[in-house]
């Protein structure tokens, strides 16, 4: 009876969901259920619809893939989460910081030294245009606590693009702000710590100091004065949000310890009798926090391009990407432009927007807006055909017949009904 019990128990709770579980935290991808049909059936997409989801859905799954995780963490020292390490006492690390810190993913001398040459003419024409460009290099937790990372990744021996990105922007008298320096200058000055334990981004408290800081760097490069922030009122509370994104992202049975932050309350002027410049900023993950904390106040026709793909605002009300824009119109919109990236991601800085600006300064340009247009509609038929378990079925019995790909032949699938929605 007892076993009987346990076996059915998963299924009751699925059914009728006899006790209250948690989500799980992170990119969880929810299963679709499978849709039984003659095709599904005999191609087996039905089978393998309905066992992802049965396996995703099952009672108890949650907390027992939290158990799962507990086990590799405490007995082995792992984390069931991509790219996450675990250092010394704990400290939560992604290994792409750590590749960033000891040069594992160095660019080279030549290359770096070509993206700094493009970077120059780009500032120096917009200077002639009265606008400015800006270089922010935000830092990496894995240059800000050096003495947590397993000694299995160090020691440092090689060159590093962080290195090598600071020194050629300040050598060619661009402007830039390097937070990698001064948060390692500043790690035991500060007040409140600047880096989580248990997040892989810059602290609450360390995005307020950056935003004034950024504030600071446009009033000087363009001589203007700008509604300014203050915080006068400062909470020290356990990590929470961002400050905890790892470890929310290991989905753990015992929540994991981190020193208490500061949570400032920000106010910012009203702008009266102050400047508000158009900014464009291209950015990384790290202008979440300064981009959410409120800055877009303190200017007028505030952009933010998501790795240069996602285009904010916009994309809060319906999906915009930067490749669809008109850039010479973009940079005829913007006084600032802001290019920013953390230690991590500077091996793809900018993600393609320095090439194009380059290219379009120099009028080699070519924004193809047709062929975006097409690629756009591509992806949205693709979509369609993937939430079609009937279509889906059908397109993988004739990638099998041509011999190819499944994506190939969704690609395929998706040409052929634009091209026939032309004609019709």
């Amino acid at each position: 009876m007892l076993i009987m019990s346990i076996i059915f128990l998963p299924l009751l709770q699925n059914k009728l969901n006899l006790w209250e579980i948690k989500p799980l935290k992170g990119a969880i991808q929810n299963e679709e259920e499978g849709t039984f049909s003659k095709n599904n059936w005999f191609s087996g997409t039905f089978q393998e619809m309905q066992e992802k989801h049965l396996n995703a859905m099952f009672g108890f799954r949650n907390d027992l893939v939290r158990l799962n995780n507990q086990i590799s963490f405490s007995l082995f020292n792992k984390a069931k989460a991509n790219d996450v390490i675990i250092g010394k006492e704990n400290y939560l690390y992604e290994k792409s910081y750590i590749d960033a810190y000891v040069g594992n993913d160095f660019l080279g001398e030549d290359s770096i030294a070509n993206t700094i040459k493009q970077l120059k003419f780009i500032s120096d024409t917009l200077s002639k245009l009265n606008k400015h460009l800006i270089i922010v290099l935000a830092p990496g937790k894995a240059s800000f606590y050096p003495e947590y990372i397993p000694d299995k990744y160090l020691p440092v021996l090689k060159n590093t693009n962080y290195k090598s990105f600071s020194e050629g922007v300040k050598r060619n008298s661009l402007h830039v702000i390097d937070f990698n320096k001064w948060f390692i200058e500043n790690k035991y000055k500060s007040k409140y710590p600047l880096y989580p334990k248990n997040g892989i981004h810059w602290s609450n408290y360390a995005v307020a100091l950056v935003i004034d800081s950024i504030i600071k760097k446009i009033e000087t490069t363009r001589n203007i004065d700008l509604p300014n922030l203050y915080f006068n009122n400062v909470k020290i509370e356990k990590p929470k949000g961002d400050d905890n994104d790892i470890a929310d992202g290991m989905n753990l049975m015992v929540e994991l310890k981190g020193y208490d932050l500061a949570y400032p309350s920000i106010i910012i002027e009203d702008g009266l009798n102050k400047t508000k410049p158009s900014v464009l900023t291209i950015s990384d993950s790290y202008y979440w926090g300064i981009y959410n904390m409120g800055i877009s106040k303190c200017f007028t026709n505030d952009h933010f391009w998501y790795y240069n793909k996602l285009v904010y605002p916009e994309t809060f009300k319906q999906e915009l990407q930067a490749e669809e824009l008109d850039l010479k119109l973009e940079i005829k919109n913007h006084d600032v432009i802001i290019i920013m990236a953390t230690e991590a991601n500077l091996k793809n800085f900018g993600w393609g927007i320095v090439e194009n600006l380059n290219q379009l300064f120099k009028g080699t340009y070519k924004n193809n807006q047709q062929q975006q247009k097409l690629n756009k509609q591509v992806t949205q038929y693709i979509d369609l055909i993937k939430k079609d378990t009937q279509w889906l079925s059908d397109t993988k019995i004739r990638a099998k017949e041509k011999n190819i790909t499944i994506d190939s032949m969704l690609v395929l699938e998706a040409l052929w009904q634009i091209k026939n929605q032309k004609n019709n």
